[in-house]
């Protein structure tokens, strides 16, 4: 779900990122619940294409209840994203609460990506977004570079609040304040006063622009989709989600799955377990499978044995005394002041993964007092360019602080860091990887708490695949079979030796996804079998 101090997020392309509040990263009852009132079916006004109708999906406004669609110009993006050439683009308009009586509505922009073949299939796959706080938009070229279009239309929506949706709830402030971060103590008590001043600052900022930060959360983004779906004519299509993505797509999937064909679930964050506990097993999960991965292959075995406990040692000594270094990041040649404590170092690790060929090395030359390598990663992370002005903070904190702390204990961090990591410092497992600070940033941000329904397992009969990582240290492996207890045509896959969110880095895991939507019932997995460890880099 990463992406935090009000960290987040390293910008490894799809990860649960440790944005505001964390998670990513990335952060349900038995038995399908009925949509709310405003979210049932609705009788279309005006002209638009039935299903089955001639013209592409997306070129032909209609609105249909309180939303409207109406094609125009591709939404924007940070940079020209050379696969919404050719798109059919537009604005869906719908209500900001759809529960309020404001009567204040918002535009989220949409881009319709034309499958590759000339005859498409009906049922497009909607694409949704890491984070929280992504744009989907902007995520396009990792979708079609992947093949999601072969035979369908691939569609992508800015989630309410983010990049390319009007409003915007971006608040850039809380990324110029990570990127000073990695000057402080990672969990130092002044970094926490600061942390929670740059997140009540986000708030008040929106909250003056007459925002309803009430309103940015889950269940209306998931009625967001359905009124597309609506909006477009569109009898059945299915899901692809990344990261924070498949936390969407599970609370979609059990409040309006009467339009989905099947959904793909990526890197996987149920909202039954999302929380600062989850987080920490989620870390010993892939750590330890980078770990296992070096103990198993003799070079990377005999140059750095036992390397658990190298990082458990480094941990402690770090936490106890901090190190202070100064490098240089890309695209700068300014000094960067970094400093390395425990925390910082659980933390670079929990994205680290991505690079797992480095990490043994980078550990020990941290170990022999080099710590360039780890502080270059920790700091280039927070201070590029793609780290600046394009999370919404303002979706980040809506779902955490109304989806996951109301219903998590003061000391879940404290709890599940114990249990996952129990030779760690206290001062280390008070702050859940990602999410440090969640608690207090939530009692700033000050928003009603989700009906407690957002907590149940989703459950019902739609194929699913449950796509996972063995080297994924922000959503662990174990939530794939941990869904599928109740989702009784899912399919379970686990890619070895890839970190968060397979489909960003593995062929094989490309090729599964494209096999899923051909057939829900019988993915193509042969490939698994040919995948073997990465070399892992050995210095002198």
């Amino acid at each position: 779900m990463t992406h935090r101090q009000p960290s987040r997020r390293h910008r490894t392309v799809r990860r649960l990122r440790a944005t505001s509040a964390g998670l990513a990263t990335g952060l349900l009852v038995t038995g399908l619940l009925a949509a709310p009132a405003g979210a049932q079916s609705r009788t279309g006004t005006g002209p638009g294409p039935s299903p089955g109708s001639d013209a592409p999906i997306g070129t032909v406004a209609r609105t249909v209840g309180d939303a409207r669609f109406e094609p125009g110009p591709c939404p924007r993006t940070p940079e020209p994203v050379d696969a919404l050439q050719g798109a059919r683009c537009g604005t869906l308009t719908v209500p900001e609460n759809r529960a309020g009586a404001t009567g204040r509505t918002i535009e989220l922009g949409v881009a319709i990506v034309p499958a590759a073949t000339d005859r498409p299939k009906p049922d497009p796959i909607v694409w949704l977004a890491g984070g929280p706080g992504d744009d989907a938009v902007g995520e396009a070229k990792m979708a079609i570079d992947g093949g999601l279009n072969r035979d369908r239309d691939v569609i992508f929506m800015s989630q309410r609040g983010t990049y390319s949706a009007d409003p915007t709830l971006l608040c850039p402030n809380i990324d110029e304040f990570n990127a000073r971060a990695v000057g402080l103590g990672h969990d130092a008590p002044t970094t926490e006063r600061l942390h929670i001043e740059a997140t009540k600052a986000c708030r008040d900022q929106l909250a003056a622009r007459g925002i309803d930060l009430g309103a940015y959360n889950d269940t209306e983004s998931a009625a967001d989709y359905e009124d597309l779906r609506a909006a477009l004519g569109i009898k059945q299509w299915n899901l692809y989600g990344i990261s924070y993505g498949t936390h969407l797509a599970l609370v979609y999937m059990r409040l309006h799955p009467e339009g989905l064909r099947s959904v793909g679930i990526d890197g996987i964050l149920p909202p039954s377990r999302a929380g600062s506990s989850a987080t920490w097993s989620s870390a010993r999960q892939g750590f330890d499978g980078l770990f296992k991965a070096c103990a198993e292959q003799p070079a990377c075995n005999k140059r750095y044995p036992n390397l658990s406990a190298t990082f458990d040692k480094l941990v402690r000594d770090l936490e106890a005394k901090p190190v202070t270094t100064t490098v240089t990041v890309p695209g700068s040649d300014k000094p960067v002041k970094v400093v390395l404590d425990g925390a910082a170092l659980v933390n670079w690790m929990t994205s680290a993964t991505h690079i797992a060929p480095q990490v043994p090395l980078a550990l020990d030359e941290l170990a022999r007092g080099k710590p360039q390598r780890i502080a270059q990663q920790w700091a280039g992370g927070k201070l590029s360019p793609q780290a600046m002005g394009r999370v919404a903070h303002g979706l980040v904190y809506g779902v955490f602080c109304s989806e996951w702390t109301p219903y998590e204990a003061q000391d879940a961090a404290l709890k599940g860091g114990q249990e996952a990591f129990p030779t760690f410092p206290p001062s280390v497992q008070a702050q859940a990887p990602q999410l440090a600070y969640l608690h207090p940033d939530c009692d700033v941000w000050k928003v009603p708490p989700a009906s407690p329904s957002i907590r149940d397992a989703t459950s019902g009969d739609i194929p699913t695949l449950a796509l996972s990582g063995g080297f994924d240290s922000q959503t662990g492996a174990d939530n794939g079979p941990y869904v599928a207890r109740t989702l009784n045509r899912a399919k379970v896959v686990t890619v070895p030796y890839e970190p968060h969110v397979v489909f960003a880095t593995s062929k094989c895991a490309q090729e599964i996804a494209v096999s899923f939507f051909d057939d829900p019932a019988a993915p193509k997995t042969e490939c698994l079998k040919t995948l073997e460890a990465p070399e892992f880099e050995i210095g002198p």
